[in-house]
């Protein structure tokens, strides 16, 4: 099913009015020069810390203990990520180094 002419204006349209707002609205409700409010300064406290938790469950939620691999490539990994965040402080490195040596041991090992 193709989009007429028209279609595909509006949604061209709507997509960059989305971009547009979100870049912009924190300009246009946060001020420069007013203070930022407190829950926003705590959401930018706490929400990475959130964020990081909810994907680090969400990446074991179907590893299996009983079966297969054991959750083995995945607790490497995650040690692998460990080791190089604390060597390196690096968390593109560290992410990169985990997801490298995982896809190795899921690809040629386990």
């Amino acid at each position: 099913m193709t989009m007429s002419l028209s279609q595909q204006i509006i949604t061209i349209a709507m997509v960059v009015l989305g971009t547009v707002l979100t870049r912009f609205l924190p300009f246009i409700v946060f001020p420069s020069g007013k203070p930022t409010p407190q829950y926003v300064q705590y959401l930018g406290k706490v929400l990475p810390a959130a964020v990081i938790g909810l994907l680090v469950i969400y990446c074991f939620k179907d590893v299996s203990l009983v079966s297969g691999s054991h959750g083995l490539p995945e607790l490497i990994g995650v040690v692998v990520v460990a080791l190089l965040h604390f060597w390196k402080k690096n968390m593109l490195l560290s992410i990169a180094g985990g997801t490298i040596v995982y896809m190795i041991l899921v690809q040629l090992v386990f």
